[in-house]
C-alpha cells in the first residue's frame, strides 16, 4: 500500500486534531463542572434535563402563586379577627342597651358608640389587598362591596365569587370571599312578624306582643317542624289560650275553636304587669298589657326578612336606640333580636376564619410538597449534568499521554529519510 507524503501529514495532523480536541472538551467540563456541554454529549440526557427545567419553572410559579395566596388570605384572616373583635364590643354594647333602667341620655351615648362601630365594621368590610382589590367583593374585585346609603342602609354591590389561584398541576385554591355570604347571609332571628287581632275580645283589653323571636334554629325546622303557614294563638278567656297551625284553622277570630286542632296551649298571668312569653317549637313571643279573651294573634313568616346583614342588625338597634319615641317594649324586642342575629353573624365570621385555616393548611402542605418535589429535581439534574470530577481527571491524564504521544510519534514519522529525501 503507497501512502503519498500529504496523506502521512493530513493524517498526523487529524490524529492531532483530534487528541487536542478530546483533552479540550475534557478540560471544558472539569472547569463547568457539567459533564454534557451541547445535546449532542447525551441525546437523551438532554431531554430529559429539558423536561425538568420546565417542571421546575412551572413549580417556581406555583410557589408564587402560593406566597401571593398566604398573603391574600393572611389579611383576610387578620381582618376578619378584627371584625369579630368589634362585634364582640357591639354585643356588650346591646346586652347594656338592654337594662331597662338606662335613661334616654345613657342610650343615646350607647347609640353614639354603636355608630362608630358601624363605621369601624364598615371599613374593615371594604378592605382592600396589597393589589388594591377588595377582599370581600367576590369576582368583582374592583368593586366596593358595601355602600351605604342615604337612609342608612345597606347594600352588597359585589357578587358571589371568590377568586382563585391554582398552587398545584391539579388543586386551586380560594384567595378571597363573598362579602355577602361572610356578612350579609346571615340568619334572621326576627324574621317572623306577628299581628293582633282584638275585634273579638271583651272591652278593656290592652293586650299586645312582641316582635317574635326565633330562640332556637333546630327546634324550628325539627319534627314536628314550625308550622310553614304559621300559627295563630287564641285566647279562650283572660289568661288562657291556645295555638294553631294557620293553614289548618285560619280563622281565628270566631271561637270556638276545634280542640283538635290545638298545637299547645298556656296561661299567662292576670295582674298585666310583666311580660309572659310563649315559646313554640323554637319561636318565642311576649305578651304584653291584660287579655280580656277573644284576643287572636297571627304568628307568620316575612318572606323578605329571611337573612339579615351584620350592619344592618347594627343599624336596626342604633336606630332604636336614638329614637325618643321608642318604648321599653321596643327596645327590649330590638335588642333580642340583636343579641341573637349577631351571635349568627360571629358564627358565620368564625366559619370564614376556620375555612381560611384550611386553605392556609393547604397551601403550607402544598408548599412543602413542592420544595421536596424541587430538591428530587434537583438531584436528578445533578445526577445527569454534573461531572464525576474524578473519572474526568483520570481520563484528562489519559488524553494528555495519547496527545503527547501522538505528537512525538508525528515527529518521529516526520523527520524520517523518505520524507528527507523528498524535500
Amino acid at each position: 500500500m503507497r501512502i503519498s507524503t500529504l496523506q502521512a501529514f493530513n493524517n498526523g495532523v487529524t490524529g492531532l486534531q483530534r487528541n487536542y480536541s478530546n483533552v479540550t472538551r475534557t478540560q471544558e467540563q472539569i472547569s463547568t463542572g457539567n459533564r454534557i456541554l451541547t445535546p449532542a454529549d447525551d441525546p437523551v440526557a438532554s431531554v430529559r434535563l429539558l423536561q425538568l427545567e420546565q417542571q421546575q419553572n412551572v413549580l417556581n410559579q406555583y410557589n408564587a402563586n402560593l406566597t401571593a395566596a398566604d398573603s391574600s388570605l393572611t389579611q383576610e384572616e387578620v381582618t376578619l379577627n378584627s371584625v369579630n373583635t368589634v362585634l364582640l364590643r357591639v354585643r356588650e354594647l346591646a346586652l347594656r342597651a338592654g337594662n331597662g333602667s338606662l335613661s334616654a341620655e345613657d342610650r343615646q351615648s350607647i347609640a353614639a358608640e354603636l355608630s362608630e362601630r358601624e363605621d369601624e365594621l364598615l371599613s374593615l368590610m371594604n378592605t382592600r389587598n396589597a393589589r388594591g382589590e377588595y377582599l370581600f367583593s367576590g369576582f368583582q374585585g374592583k368593586t366596593q362591596p358595601f355602600v351605604r346609603a342615604a337612609d342608612g342602609s345597606y347594600s352588597y354591590q359585589g357578587d358571589e365569587g371568590q377568586r382563585k389561584l391554582q398552587i398545584a398541576s391539579s388543586l386551586s385554591i380560594a384567595i378571597s370571599d363573598s362579602g355577602k355570604a361572610v356578612f350579609e347571609n346571615v340568619t334572621n332571628a326576627g324574621r317572623y312578624r306577628s299581628e293582633v287581632d282584638s275585634s273579638g275580645a271583651a272591652p278593656g283589653s290592652t293586650l299586645s306582643v312582641s316582635a317574635p323571636l326565633v330562640q332556637d334554629e333546630v327546634a324550628i325546622a325539627g319534627n314536628p317542624a314550625f308550622p310553614a303557614a304559621g300559627v295563630g294563638v287564641h285566647f279562650t278567656s283572660e289568661s288562657e289560650y291556645v295555638v294553631y297551625d294557620l293553614a289548618a284553622a285560619p280563622d281565628f277570630a270566631n271561637p270556638p275553636i276545634d280542640p283538635d286542632l290545638v298545637l299547645a296551649s298556656g296561661s299567662v298571668d292576670a295582674d298585666g304587669e310583666t311580660a309572659d312569653e310563649l315559646v313554640f317549637r323554637g319561636v318565642m313571643i311576649k305578651f304584653d298589657g291584660m287579655p280580656t279573651g277573644g284576643e287572636s294573634i297571627e304568628v307568620t313568616l316575612d318572606p323578605s326578612a329571611q337573612k339579615q346583614g351584620i350592619l344592618g342588625t347594627i343599624a336596626n338597634l342604633r336606630k332604636t336606640l336614638e329614637d325618643p319615641s321608642s318604648s321599653n317594649a321596643d327596645i327590649r324586642d330590638s335588642v333580642a333580636v340583636s343579641l341573637t342575629n349577631l351571635d349568627h353573624g360571629m358564627v358565620s365570621v368564625d366559619a370564614a376564619r376556620g375555612n381560611i385555616g384550611a386553605r392556609l393548611n393547604v397551601i403550607e402542605s402544598t408548599l412543602t410538597d413542592n420544595e421536596d418535589v424541587a430538591l428530587v429535581n434537583k438531584s436528578v439534574q445533578a445526577d445527569l449534568r454534573e461531572l464525576d470530577y474524578a473519572e474526568a481527571l483520570s481520563r484528562l491524564s489519559f488524553q494528555t499521554i495519547i496527545l503527547e504521544a501522538a505528537q512525538q510519534s508525528y515527529v518521529k514519522i516526520s523527520s524520517l529519510n523518505l520524507f528527507n529525501s523528498m524535500r
